[in-house]
């Protein structure tokens, strides 16, 4: 496995894959890596004759109170697990490669619509970010096609909405979310949790289960379906950020005449925020 930090080193490489007539497929990720982002590897794997992955943490995405400096940290372990799963180069860039005027001097993309409200109502510029840094590493990759965890529910919907706009012309694959045996969506913040908390956390996904078999079961009282969710989440020692029931698509609040639905969720436990989703078809 190849290990670059420089864009002109990774332009090389991709410049010669291009000229040998390969096909080039691209995760892009924060580090501490695990078995969800791995995931997202083997599909890659699956899909074209070389994977890149990236390992970048992007300051833009954070907030002014969120845990940048504290977020985890694992690059000697990432590589090792990525060389291990066969990956051809991960790319692991400086934030002054990525922004080297500066984040108050660097063009931004906003992506209207899809992401507004939920994480992008509680964390103001959130995916300004996200989708600026997601462009910058299109731009350098210029994979075929590029993985995004299912798990980031809106964060996918606004890389599809993204690339349809801007005409950009890669694939955007989604992947299933990989769980813990409690059914704990994986991610990077578990790390945060104690065994105890890890036990309180699974009533995420137990309450996305509960109500996906209400809303399966013919009740349309999405007001009424999402405060028992929250209701649920309270007496079980989650503070619920958002519960939603929205159309899987536009990600706007559901209607008698959606059939492809999507139950969003966030919750703090303690300072970790936990984010996760069902999907249901009506």
């Amino acid at each position: 496995m190849q290990s670059v930090s420089e864009i002109k080193s990774l332009r090389s490489q991709i410049k010669a894959w291009r000229q040998q007539g390969l096909s080039i497929a691209f995760v892009p990720t924060m580090g501490n890596l695990h078995n969800g982002h791995f995931s997202l590897v083997e599909k890659a794997k699956t899909l074209a004759d070389k994977v890149v992955v990236s390992i970048f943490v992007n300051p833009m995405q954070f907030g002014a109170s969120e845990d940048l400096d504290s977020y985890p940290r694992t690059l000697d372990a990432d590589k090792q697990g990525l060389a291990e799963l066969g990956t051809d180069l991960v790319f692991t860039p400086s934030v002054e490669a990525i922004y080297p005027n500066g984040l108050a001097a660097q063009s931004y993309v906003d992506v209207p619509g899809v992401s507004m409200g939920y994480c992008g109502g509680t964390r103001p510029g959130h995916f300004k970010g996200v989708a600026t840094v997601v462009t910058k590493l299109f731009n350098m990759v210029q994979p075929d096609f590029a993985c995004f965890g299912e798990k980031d529910y809106q964060q996918l919907q606004v890389i599809k909405t993204m690339v349809r706009d801007l005409s950009i012309p890669i694939e955007i694959v989604g992947v299933p979310t990989q769980r813990e045996v409690s059914g704990l969506a994986m991610s990077s913040r578990n790390g945060y949790l104690s065994a105890d908390e890890k036990d309180t956390a699974k009533v995420l996904f137990q309450t996305l289960s509960d109500t996906a078999k209400m809303l399966a079961s013919g009740n349309r009282d999405f007001a009424d379906i999402e405060q028992q969710a929250k209701a649920q989440l309270l007496k079980n020692g989650l503070t619920p950020d958002y519960f939603a029931v929205a159309n899987a698509i536009t990600l706007k609040p559901a209607t008698l005449k959606d059939q492809q639905l999507v139950i969003l969720a966030a919750a703090f436990l303690g300072k970790v925020r936990l984010i996760d989703n069902l999907q249901v078809s009506l």
